[in-house]
């Protein structure tokens, strides 16, 4: 099993969050699962780290590559 850590920056936590859960289906059937989400300690926490386990890199790897996960990062605010 490996790990994929995703690092970015938001407009609004408070509106990416909601997506990000909301996108959870996606990232199981691309083998991620287990996400921990961190944040920056200033009060907008724009800096955000995603952290997950991989069941299969190559899955996880044409997911963070898809037209759907750049789709819905837009609407989220990255």
């Amino acid at each position: 099993m490996g790990m994929m850590i995703v690092r970015h920056k938001v407009k609004d936590y408070g509106q990416w969050r909601p997506m990000f859960d909301a996108h959870v289906e996606a990232q199981r059937a691309a083998g991620l699962i287990n996400p921990r989400v961190y944040h920056s300690a200033d009060s907008n926490k724009s800096e955000i780290v995603v952290v997950f386990d991989t069941e299969d890199t190559k899955k996880a790897k044409e997911f963070a590559a898809s037209s759907d996960l750049k789709e819905a990062m837009l609407k989220a605010g990255v």
